[in-house]
């Protein structure tokens, strides 16, 4: 069956129609800005058309109540402010229910961030170290913090992550079901997940709230997102929540791309088979390359460490030929994947990837820096970001001081030192020639005074 997409239709029934606009935006789409814009009559704010997603009663309404239908929510709730904006709603919600939460230590900065705004503690749990990625926390010691401390309100955990590693969701549902804690996934990169045989890997099928970064991995606008939950307790903080974080001028162009892209997945399921079939092609074309094996075929994960060549060499050769990957760190190159990527894209990514390798080769220039390490915590999260006892010092400086900020490298955009960790050798040497970083001003990172 069609589906409708009840936000597209409306801004495409009156793209074309003129009226005089004494309203938002200052475009008034007209003039130059038409002209080098040519989209811009789409970019509309509340008119008595087009709803408002703030109080949904039309179109809005009726797209998040199918948008919630197609991924089995009982709500969902279009973002146009990014996956971060249902962090920071599902951290408000938990802070309703508890002062800690668990949190795993690769996890995104907008979760620190809303620990501290929220006054959570976040306990920092690590999973297992395999080839350079952190996996998700180990189950047993999940449920060992819930059985010893009762002000943990639940766990929020990233599924999947920048590498494809999907969490074990069912094992730690049935751990949050058994202790009465709730179960939040940041699932910024899994979006797609909802379209799988069974949903498999899926956020909603265990979680009691979820977030997925739809423009991430659906056919979607940069921004766009929807946060869903499946708990009837949640919907009154989450949605009071939204009203606090969401930006109250939306764009509907990406509103009506969260929609869009949900519904031509639902629409276009075999659209998956066709490229999860020439990933396999790729790697089966290329035998002689390492990639790594997840269950998420979004990602495609070159490990260079086989090659003894640099990623950062390999994706300036790429990007000489026109090819940008997504990220890249001391080992690995992630090439991120969607339903649109075509088979002129995979061949394209084959023949260019064989010539940077092969330009490079016998450059043996592979140096391999740990993204983390377990790292001497004295005092708590919330200690070291709320303590205004701090000083600037230069990073190369800073190593077994204790630092009061998050620093990290962006993207993947998670910490590398923690607040309130002890700045580690290993961490400084990572940082210091990192392209993107945040935590880092002019050189010099925030620590606590002696």
């Amino acid at each position: 069956m069609k589906q409708t997409n009840y936000i597209l239709e409306i801004l495409n029934s009156f793209k074309n129609k003129t009226h005089l606009s004494f309203h938002m935006p200052g475009h008034k789409n007209k003039g130059d800005f038409r002209m080098v814009f040519p989209n811009c009559p789409m970019d509309i704010t509340e008119l008595s058309y087009s709803d408002d997603l703030n109080c949904p009663t039309g179109a809005i309404k009726k797209a998040q109540q199918d948008l919630a239908e197609i991924v089995g929510a009982k709500r969902a709730y279009i973002s146009t402010d990014g996956s971060t904006s249902g962090v920071m709603a599902m951290l408000y919600t938990m802070s309703k229910f508890g002062k800690k939460v668990i949190v795993a230590r690769n996890s995104h900065k907008s979760v620190y961030n809303g620990c501290r705004l929220f006054n959570l503690e976040p306990v920092i749990v690590q999973g297992e170290e395999r080839e350079g990625m952190l996996l998700p926390p180990n189950t047993e010691e999940v449920e060992k913090i819930f059985a010893n401390d009762s002000t943990v309100a639940g766990i929020l955990i990233t599924s999947p992550d920048y590498y494809g590693n999907i969490a074990p969701l069912f094992n730690y549902s049935l751990i949050c079901k058994r202790y009465k804690k709730i179960l939040a996934v940041d699932g910024a990169h899994g979006a797609h997940l909802a379209f799988e045989d069974d949903r498999a890997g899926y956020a909603g099928v265990y979680a009691d709230m979820w977030v997925d970064g739809a423009h991430k991995t659906l056919p979607t606008l940069t921004q766009g997102a929807l946060i869903c939950a499946n708990t009837e307790g949640l919907f009154n903080y989450l949605e009071e929540a939204l009203s606090i974080f969401r930006t109250t001028s939306p764009s509907y162009p990406i509103m009506a791309s969260v929609e869009y892209g949900y519904k031509f997945l639902a629409e276009n399921r075999e659209a998956i088979w066709t490229v999860k079939f020439m990933v396999e092609d790729l790697k089966n074309t290329l035998t002689s390359l390492k990639f790594c094996t997840t269950k998420d075929w979004t990602k495609l994960v070159l490990d260079c460490k086989p090659l003894n060549i640099s990623p950062n060499e390999i994706v300036l050769e790429l990007e000489k030929r026109g090819i940008f990957v997504e990220m890249f760190n001391d080992r690995y190159i992630l090439f991120y994947l969607s339903v649109k990527t075509t088979k002129s894209d995979f061949d394209a990514l084959k023949l260019n990837l064989v010539l940077a390798i092969t330009a490079k080769q016998g450059v043996n220039n592979f140096t391999e820096k740990l993204p983390f390490a377990s790292a001497d915590r004295t005092y708590s999260y919330l200690y070291a970001v709320n303590n205004y006892n701090f000083e600037l010092v230069p990073l190369r400086f800073a190593e077994g001081r204790m630092s009061a900020e998050n620093i990290g490298i962006s993207p993947p955009c998670t910490p590398v030192v923690v607040a309130g960790e002890i700045i580690s050798k290993q961490a400084i040497a990572l940082l210091i020639n990192a392209k993107n970083t945040f935590g880092v001003y002019e050189g010099k990172v925030k620590v606590i005074k002696r």
